[in-house]
């Protein structure tokens, strides 16, 4: 099976290389120079000459904060980019496997969302990404849609990441406590989406097609999930570092998030049998990753 994957750097591609290594699947990683998700015509001059079983639509503009500055850029990219992306894998009779965000829900639910749930973004980054799922859902009928949250790997820029890097000056961080979700390791979501590939290629079955939730499992907030990061660098010989729990009015930024992240993973379970792993079990193997490394 080839799997062609959009972007090169990003932190579901970086899983999904280095799962394909593993694992001997091929996997080809397409972006720039070769193809830009602003630029239509590339996206399907890319595709046509790769002719892969399957597409993973990955790359998306990601600056959530930024957004709220330049939505129009957020658009081309996660809205008529994803679409076009989707209508390439048509063109070559290929299925898509589209990679989403809790961010199209307004967080205002108590409980979990599930697939079933209205979609309400509060932000322009949510609102280009759901644009984007019903551009991928109109172009290629073909789809998976994978709504995930809370993404962080060994790979790129995230909060895993970030607090390791604070942790090496600081003794002390205030993070937020009122906003809840479900951390998810890139490797679980690479996992996940080489098995998802899998079935689509084989199995035409309309049940497999459509939206998703890929989570991991389990629910924590940001101060939750900083205190277990500190305790897991503790017991490796790290610094102590302590947190103090704050409001989401204590931490101000340019774009809303939603206060309850937290995404029902019950729909794929049932129909594909996956539920990826507690999501403080993944982190520990990906901090153990990173800290190996020295980083």
């Amino acid at each position: 099976m080839r799997i062609a994957v959009t972007g090169k750097q990003g932190q579901v591609v970086q899983s999904l290389l280095r799962r394909g290594a593993e694992t001997g699947i091929e996997i080809i990683a397409v972006g720039r120079p070769d193809m830009d998700l602003a630029d239509p015509p590339s996206i399907a001059t890319a595709f046509s000459a790769l002719r892969p079983d399957v597409i993973v639509s990955a790359a998306a503009y990601t600056a959530v904060d930024k957004a709220e500055s330049e939505p129009e850029l957020a658009f081309s990219i996660n809205a008529a980019g994803a679409g076009a992306v989707a209508e390439a894998a048509a063109r070559i009779e290929a299925p898509v496997i589209h990679i989403s965000t809790d961010y199209v829900f307004s967080g205002d639910k108590a409980s979990p969302y599930s697939e079933e749930d209205a979609t309400a973004p509060i932000s322009a980054y949510g609102r280009s990404k759901l644009a984007g799922e019903k551009a991928v859902a109109a172009a290629n009928p073909n789809h998976v849609i994978l709504r995930t949250a809370w993404v962080y790997s060994p790979f790129g820029t995230n909060f895993l990441k970030t607090m390791l890097r604070l942790s090496e000056t600081r003794d002390h961080l205030r993070v937020v406590a009122d906003q809840t979700g479900c951390p998810t390791s890139a490797l679980d979501i690479a996992d996940a989406v080489l098995a998802i590939a899998t079935r689509v290629v084989a199995d035409p079955a309309p049940s497999l097609r459509g939206t998703f939730h890929l989570t991991g499992s389990g629910e924590a907030s940001w101060a939750d999930f900083a205190e277990e990061i500190f305790a897991e660098l503790l017991k490796s010989g790290g610094r102590k570092v302590s947190v103090e729990r704050i409001p989401t009015a204590g931490y101000p930024t340019p774009a809303m998030r939603p206060a309850n992240s937290r995404l029902s993973g019950d729909k794929l379970a049932r129909i594909y049998g996956i539920r990826l792993p507690e999501w403080k079990q993944s982190m520990t193997v990906v901090m153990q990753d990173l800290l190996n490394k020295g980083l």
